[in-house]
């Protein structure tokens, strides 16, 4: 399809928000959840996870564990008991999950993605994959609206900073622009913790509840770009890579 006119680029901060997002034609969403979902899935697919069904509770999780499905599920950041994995990007290596399904649920990554539905399309974003996915977005040539999964349905730092990262490098693009507040904020939040990242970062509630539980060991990883060039994408039923 032949589109005029330019692709505009929205941030929404929360899941709550999602409803009032002014895009509405033409769009892809970009899911983040920085600590850890997202960062999670885009090194799974790395490592060659052949499929990752992602759902809501954590119910439908233990039951599909029971029906002999590998599983990954937390709650609260914690490991819940009947699950493989927890939510660490470096649980998923290739001996854990190469060729396999994956089963995954999340405090808020998942649950966020359950909560998209009219876009045209949901990709997977992180900044291990940033650059791939600029790149995919703009040969997919449509509006973008980046979905910020937060913490509870609130604002996170970590999530907001590669909305910005992501919005900064979709307009040095001739194909994008934007006429939104929370774009202009997320580059601005960019601009202000791009030149020591791990230094603003420690200033994120989330960053610290890992720590308090230990997980912590993924942050530095979770702020690394550029390690993968997938991009896991959402097709109604399971999160695929998109060189499938």
């Amino acid at each position: 399809m032949v589109r005029t006119g330019k692709n505009t680029v929205e941030v929404c901060f929360s899941p709550k928000l999602l409803p009032e997002i002014q895009t509405k034609d033409h769009f892809i969403v970009v899911l983040v959840d920085i600590l850890r979902a997202t960062t999670s899935i885009c090194a799974a697919f790395q490592n060659g996870v052949r499929s990752i069904i992602p759902v809501d509770t954590v119910e439908e999780a233990a039951q599909m564990k029971k029906e002999g499905y590998l599983v990954a599920s937390e709650q609260d950041g914690k490991k819940l008991d009947f699950a493989d994995f927890g939510n660490s990007a470096f649980s998923f290596t290739k001996e854990n999950i190469g060729g396999k399904t994956l089963v995954y649920c999340t405090t808020n990554g998942t649950r966020a993605l359950s909560q998209v539905q009219q876009a045209s399309g949901i990709a997977i974003g992180a900044f291990i994959n940033i650059t791939a996915l600029k790149n995919w977005l703009v040969a997919r040539d449509m509006n973008v609206v980046i979905l910020c999964s937060g913490w509870k349905n609130k604002f996170c730092l970590e999530d907001s900073l590669f909305a910005g990262a992501l919005a900064d490098l979709l307009l040095r693009e001739p194909a994008f622009i934007t006429c939104c507040d929370s774009a202009v904020a997320a580059m601005d939040l960019w601009n202000l913790a791009k030149g020591d990242l791990l230094a603003y970062i420690d200033k994120a509630a989330h960053r610290h509840r890992l720590e308090k539980l230990g997980l912590d060991d993924v942050v530095e990883y979770s702020f690394t770009t550029d390690l993968t060039q997938v991009v896991p994408v959402f097709n109604g039923k399971e999160i695929v890579s998109n060189e499938q």
